[in-house]
C-alpha cells in the first residue's frame, strides 16, 4: 500500500513539473544547443548554413573592438562591484534600526530597482543632458559649468556607472537587510559585555554572518556587470569612442545589425565561459575566507 502511494505521489509530482520542463526545453535548452551549433557555422540568417569549425573562435583573437568590450566591462566591474556592495550594505545597516520612517526610506531606495531599465535610463538621458539637463542646471547656479557626461570619454562610463548604481543598490540592500534580521542579537550582548564596540562587533559577528549573503550578492552582481546591456544601449549607444561599448551590445550589434549569428553566437559563449570562471573565482574566494 505504501509502495502504491509512493509511486502514485511520485507520478503526480513528474505531472506537475512537466510543463515547466517543456517550457524550460523549449525556450532555454534548445535555443543554448542551437546557438552552441551556430557558433560553429556562418549563419547569417539570409543564406545556407555552412559549417566553418572553430574560424569564429579564432577571429575573435583579432577583433579589435570586442577586446575593447571586455577591457570596458572589467573597468566597469571594478568600480562598479565593490561600490554596489558597500553601498547597499551600509544602507542595510543603516536601516535596520528600528525608528520612525524607516520603512519609507527602505521603499524610497528599493522604488529604482522597479524601474524598468529602458525606461529609467531615458529619464537620466534628460538629466544629465549637458545643454538643459537637471544636474548640469543645479551645478550652474553654484558656478560650475557641468560637462558634456555622455559625449565625452572621460566622463561617459562613470555616468552609466552612476545610473546603474542608482538603479540597483536597492534590491541588495533589501537582501543585505534580511540577511541582518537573520544574526541572532544574544551574539551582540555577548560581545557587548565583553567589551567590544561598535567596529570589533561589526568584523567579528557581522561581516562573518553574512557571508552567505555576501557570496549570493556579489555572484549575481559580478554577472549583471559582465551581462550589462539596457542603460548603454539608451544612453551612449556604446560611445563615444567606444568608451561605453559592452560585450552582450556588441554581441547585439553582430547578431541583429550585422546579420552574423554565427559569429554573434561564438561571443556569447565565451561570455558565458568568463561569467562561469569569475563565478568560480569568487566561490573559492567565499570558501578561503570562511575558513580563516
Amino acid at each position: 500500500m505504501q509502495g502504491r502511494l509512493g509511486r502514485h505521489q511520485s507520478n503526480v509530482a513528474f505531472l506537475f513539473i512537466t510543463p515547466t520542463m517543456l517550457l524550460f526545453a523549449i525556450f532555454t535548452l534548445i535555443p543554448i544547443v542551437l546557438s552552441l551549433y551556430f557558433s560553429f557555422t556562418n549563419y547569417d540568417v539570409l543564406s545556407r548554413i555552412e559549417f566553418i569549425g572553430l574560424d569564429n573562435y579564432k577571429r575573435m583573437l583579432d577583433d579589435h573592438v570586442l577586446w575593447v568590450t571586455f577591457k570596458n566591462v572589467f573597468l566597469f566591474s571594478v568600480i562598479y562591484v565593490p561600490l554596489n556592495l558597500g553601498i547597499s550594505l551600509s544602507l542595510a545597516l543603516l536601516l535596520n534600526r528600528p525608528r520612525r520612517g524607516v520603512g519609507t526610506f527602505r521603499t524610497m531606495y528599493y522604488v529604482p530597482t522597479l524601474t524598468s531599465g529602458v525606461a529609467a535610463a531615458t529619464v537620466w538621458l534628460w538629466l544629465l543632458n549637458p545643454e538643459y539637463g537637471l544636474i548640469n542646471q543645479l551645478l550652474s547656479y553654484i558656478g560650475i559649468t557641468g560637462p558634456a557626461w555622455l559625449a565625452t570619454t572621460d566622463t561617459a562610463l562613470i555616468s552609466v556607472t552612476m545610473v546603474i548604481l542608482w538603479q540597483t543598490i536597492g534590491s541588495n540592500m533589501i537582501i543585505y537587510a534580511a540577511g541582518l534580521s537573520g544574526i541572532p542579537n544574544f551574539l551582540y550582548e555577548s560581545a557587548r559585555l565583553d567589551g567590544a564596540g561598535a567596529f570589533a562587533c561589526f568584523r567579528y559577528i557581522t561581516l562573518p554572518s553574512l557571508r552567505p549573503t555576501t557570496f549570493f550578492v556579489s555572484t549575481m552582481t559580478i554577472i549583471g556587470a559582465l551581462q550589462l546591456f539596457d542603460q548603454p544601449y539608451v544612453l551612449t549607444q556604446g560611445g563615444p569612442a567606444n568608451a561605453t561599448r559592452t560585450v552582450v551590445y556588441n554581441i547585439y550589434q553582430s547578431g541583429f545589425n550585422e546579420l552574423q549569428m554565427g559569429y554573434a553566437s561564438a561571443q556569447a559563449f565565451l561570455l558565458a565561459a568568463i561569467i562561469l570562471i569569475f563565478a568560480f573565482i569568487n566561490m573559492r574566494l567565499n570558501k578561503e575566507g570562511s575558513m580563516i
